[in-house]
């Protein structure tokens, strides 16, 4: 499978840039700058700068800021220099790369800012664009949120919808069982949906976290109270960032916050031509 630059360039050149063929200057050279147009955290910058590369080998490409660091408005992130329509046809790629991972990183960043002072961790989630997790987890990890599950082989989740009604606990504890005989390397996380279930999972082994989904404030307190110390709570669900700080302050160890990459804006950058002379 090709990768997402190849995929990228692919379905945005096809046969060829037609534009960029006729209205350039054969062999005519440029000298560009990406600016922010707004503040934020930067992701995809080595992406960006990777786009240039592989459609012309011979530009020279200069990357400004890493990943990870602020920038401002008029802030200048890459420059590019070399065939004029080579930059022309990269552009909106390396730009769309830039904008969507910064974006994420930007996101994540207000929210790992709004609990700072608390015990808790902001998590991504397994709620990303299909082929962009890698890049969109590394992204969010540049925000200062700590990277959940990568997929289904990495971890287990109990959710609600995996356990029958009424399971009986001891039932319940000898899938735990097994599970974790067969691959004691992965931890093991399970979902309660009212505090009732969690005091019953407390008494479980073999779990590392418990899932506290759409969890009243109040209810998320009594579960930090009596939380063991060998297991670690996660709040999920109706987590924003007007919620997020109240619910930090609950004592949970996690909150999970699937629209750090289902629902980040892009940021807003630009590609300009410099004066030449």
């Amino acid at each position: 499978m090709p990768d997402l630059v190849d995929l990228a360039l692919a379905e945005d050149i096809g046969s060829g840039d037609i534009t960029a063929n006729f209205f350039t200057n054969p062999g005519s050279t440029a000298h560009a700058k990406i600016t922010a147009r707004q503040s934020g955290c930067l992701a995809g910058i080595e992406l960006a700068g990777d786009v240039f590369r592989r459609v012309d080998s011979t530009l020279k490409v200069e990357i400004k800021m890493q990943t990870g660091a602020l920038f401002h408005k008029h802030d200048t992130v890459l420059e590019v220099s070399g065939n004029a329509a080579a930059i022309l046809t990269a552009e909106r790629t390396a730009l769309n790369f830039l904008q969507h991972l910064s974006g994420v990183a930007t996101l994540a960043r207000r929210f790992a800012d709004e609990i700072h002072g608390t015990r808790a961790q902001i998590l991504d989630t397994r709620k990303t664009t299909p082929g962009f997790r890698f890049l969109e987890k590394q992204a969010a990890a540049a925000g200062g949120v700590r990277n959940h599950r990568m997929g289904l082989h990495d971890m287990f989740l109990v959710k609600d919808n995996h356990l029958a009604p009424g399971l009986d606990p001891s039932l319940l504890q000898s899938m735990i069982d097994r599970a974790r005989a067969a691959h004691p390397e992965a931890k093991l996380e399970i979902e309660a949906d009212t505090l009732d279930q969690v005091k019953t999972f407390y008494t479980l082994q073999g779990v590392d976290f418990l899932l506290l989904d759409n969890m009243s404030l109040d209810d998320l307190r009594e579960a930090a109270r009596l939380c063991p110390p060998h297991m670690q709570l996660e709040a999920s669900g109706g987590v924003n960032l007007s919620t997020v700080r109240a619910i930090a302050e609950t004592g949970v160890h996690f909150i999970s916050v699937g629209a750090i990459t289902h629902s980040a804006p892009a940021v807003d950058f630009g590609l300009d031509f410099q004066p030449v002379g």
